[in-house]
């Protein structure tokens, strides 16, 4: 994910405090392309982390016009887009002209160049109905200069989550483009809890599934909750990395031992029987505007 931030220190501060740190910290970079079809060049600060499996790269605007930079000032901190890697250059540019022949367009492209040869990054202007922006990208990345260190628990990426208003308009944008419908679930939850006080909320969830990683949208139907929180600040988007968890009390106990609070929790289910489990809400959006949830399955 390309992950845009104010200040480019305290979230790498925030997330080593949690077991994620920079894995490489590539200093400021100018980087020339286009916006919106009108060439020119910015510069950013950028580091690249790994959290629980998710491929990470943090940008900082410092000079220029990009969609980085029209993201924080329209929306605030949070991830951009959701990059897939095409096999070829040429793969790349067949799927930009199948897009392109869908009615979207190219919102930003760049030539990055790396220590390992030169990347083409092509962002598309799919984020007004698709409430994220679709990346391409060809080459490969840097390799971190140093090793992840081991982290307070384990953890496993499952869910790239968003929130949205509306299920079926954003479902029926990404068929229009060739995903699958969504499959869209509306189950039970128990035992809520909502910043310290007995949670009222309910949501819908939407469904994608792309390899192994799931996409979950949100639209929330009752509350207060952490989605209408967020809906207020940076409107819908991308809202939380999901992560599997064997164990979910020393989980959070863990980040909140760093000063990290669960504001948000409950399950779902029958108590004690297969395929019952529970979530809860990290609040590190403190440091780069997105949340984090633990799972817990009962197998």
């Amino acid at each position: 994910v390309h992950w845009v931030v104010k200040d480019l220190g305290p979230v790498k501060a925030g997330w080593a405090k949690l077991g994620y740190p920079a894995l490489q910290d590539m200093g400021e970079m100018t980087v020339a392309g286009s916006l919106r079809g009108q060439s020119g060049s910015s510069r950013f600060r950028i580091a690249q982390s790994r959290i629980a499996g998710a491929e990470v790269v943090w940008i900082q605007p410092v000079e220029g016009e990009s969609a980085f930079s029209e993201h924080l000032a329209r929306r605030g901190e949070g991830v951009v887009s959701i990059n897939y890697a095409a096999p070829s250059l040429e793969a790349l540019e067949a799927e930009v002209k199948r897009l392109g022949s869908l009615g979207v367009s190219v919102l930003q492209r760049a030539e990055v160049p790396t220590a390992a040869g030169r990347m083409t990054v092509v962002h598309m202007d799919t984020a007004t109905e698709g409430k994220y922006v679709l990346g391409l990208v060809h080459g490969e990345a840097p390799r971190p200069t140093v090793e992840a260190p081991a982290t307070p628990f384990p953890a496993k990426l499952s869910q790239y989550a968003l929130v949205v208003r509306s299920l079926d308009e954003v479902s029926a944008y990404w068929q229009k483009l060739g995903f699958p419908a969504m499959d869209v679930t509306h189950g039970a939850l128990t035992d809520l809890v909502y910043r310290g006080q007995p949670g009222r909320f309910d949501q819908k969830l939407g469904w994608h599934r792309h390899g192994t990683v799931t996409w979950e949208w949100i639209e929330p139907l009752a509350g207060p909750t952490v989605y209408e929180d967020f809906l207020k600040e940076h409107g819908e988007g991308f809202h939380h990395f999901a992560l599997d968890v064997v164990d979910m009390d020393a989980a959070s106990a863990a980040w909140e031992a760093r000063g990290v609070k669960i504001v948000q929790a409950g399950g779902w289910g029958e108590k004690g029987k297969p395929g019952s489990g529970r979530f809860a809400y990290a609040e590190t959006d403190a440091f780069g505007g997105v949340m984090t949830e633990f799972l817990w399955n009962l197998r």
